[in-house]
């Protein structure tokens, strides 16, 4: 687990950037993206994919830092493609193990950060757990 990470993505989620936006944030450096770039590329991702509670924010930020640092770049290269999904898949392994689940409203307009926010969701640990795992996975 890496603990640096982990607290920079959960300081960036304080911030009030989305999930997603945290750990892709947290990890820009490492990956060869500027901040802004980051954030931007993350930015749709945060609650589920636009609030849609599909997939979690922090895992698919996991998802596309995973991919910024060790994707495959040649489409016929299918054992690359193999790599590629076995890392996600022990990264989801390991994820899950880490978590429970989201629950909320799919309202398309994002939930005022208050007190009572963040004591119904687990967002700023779960982007931390979530940044904390890259470091597994990462060198």
């Amino acid at each position: 687990m890496n603990k640096e990470k982990a607290a920079a993505a959960k300081a960036l989620f304080m911030e009030g950037y989305n999930c997603s936006q945290a750990v892709v944030g947290a990890w820009a450096e490492d990956i060869g993206l500027d901040s802004e770039t980051a954030y931007k590329i993350a930015s749709g991702f945060g609650g589920g994919i636009g609030r849609m509670r599909e997939v979690c924010g922090a895992f698919t930020g996991a998802v596309m830092v995973l991919g910024l640092k060790f994707g495959n770049t040649i489409g016929s290269d299918r054992a690359a493609k193999g790599k590629d999904y076995e890392r996600v898949q022990l990264f989801a392994k390991r994820f899950k193990e880490e978590l429970l689940g989201l629950s909320g409203p799919s309202d398309p307009d994002p939930a005022k950060r208050t007190k009572e926010y963040y004591q119904k969701r687990p967002c700023p640990e779960t982007v931390a757990i979530a940044s904390g795992l890259l470091g597994e996975f990462m060198e």
